[in-house]
């Protein structure tokens, strides 16, 4: 079991999403902003090593506008060496290593240029784990999407739009259930029809769901997940005190943490930390596992 944190490290004092406006894009700006976010990426991934923080999951604002006509620059040939000296450090680790692209990513839109545009997207996210030389088991989570007032025909494109991504796409991709529109059920159907796996998030299952309970509803979705995917992979916060429904906590609830990690059993799976306050709650959600003998001490 490894436990995470998204995308930055709050103790280091830099980042690895730095970017530029748009009108400001020019070839020269790319290369310094990216040198930056990978050296960056550099010593989170070093911080995490340390620390056995083991899973981490990286921005999609690594490299800015990746995915837009504008960027015309061969960023992936000039940083290769670098991804190459970045993903030695993840497999040495034993680490493991996803990223998410943003809301705006929808497989399943009836528009076909959004469409189209996710699809360029989804192959940065690609190619990004692909330069790290990362397994199969590094994924790219995205959500459904949206359901457009006909939820059926919603799942049915997703499972359709599936078949016309790239193969480097497909073979990382995971479904997670959302707070509102899509279910672990409604993802174990896209599952069925893709083979995509379906990453549980358990405070989106606590906001929306079908009555199931939180463990059989994290075992039928980390039955999807086949030998060469890895472990299972979950989503976990709770909801910050005083907030509308779905705010996620500033800090880890560890009552509620050991709760979950009790009713999931004997199930083996890796946790991202979805907690404002990143590196810190890890910490201590890592040392409340090793209370738990759930992980080694050290």
């Amino acid at each position: 079991m490894r436990i995470g944190y998204p995308c930055l490290n709050r103790s280091l004092g830099c980042t690895p999403s730095r970017t530029f406006r748009l009108a400001s894009y020019s070839p020269g700006r790319l290369v310094e902003t990216v040198r930056l976010n990978l050296d960056c990426l550099g010593r989170v991934l070093e911080y995490n090593r340390a620390h056995g923080l083991l899973f981490f999951r990286i921005t999609s604002d690594l490299v800015p506008f990746a995915s837009h006509p504008v960027c015309a620059f061969p960023w992936h040939e000039e940083f290769a060496p670098r991804f190459a000296e970045l993903g030695n450090v993840i497999r040495s680790g034993a680490m493991r290593i996803s990223m998410h692209p943003d809301q705006f990513t929808l497989i399943n839109s009836p528009d076909e240029d959004i469409f189209r545009r996710s699809a360029a997207e989804l192959a940065y996210h690609a190619r990004v784990l692909d330069l790290l030389e990362l397994d199969g088991t590094a994924r790219i989570q995205v959500h459904a999407g949206g359901v457009y007032n006909d939820k059926p025909a919603a799942i049915d494109r997703f499972c359709r739009r599936f078949e016309r991504l790239g193969e480097a796409v497909r073979r990382r991709l995971t479904v997670e259930n959302d707070d509102r529109l899509y279910t672990v059920a409604d993802c174990l159907q896209i599952s069925r029809r893709t083979g995509v796996p379906v990453l549980f998030d358990s405070f989106h299952h606590q906001l929306h769901n079908r009555g199931e309970e939180a463990a059989q509803a994290l075992g039928q979705a980390a039955a999807t997940w086949k030998k060469g995917d890895g472990p299972p992979m979950i989503d976990y916060s709770s909801q910050k005190k005083g907030e509308r429904a779905g705010r996620h906590a500033e800090s880890i609830d560890l009552k509620d943490f050991a709760r979950f990690i009790a009713a999931a059993g004997a199930l083996d799976f890796d946790i991202m930390l979805e907690i404002k306050d990143k590196e810190k709650s890890a910490l201590r959600a890592r040392r409340q596992l090793v209370r738990m003998k759930r992980i080694p001490g050290s």
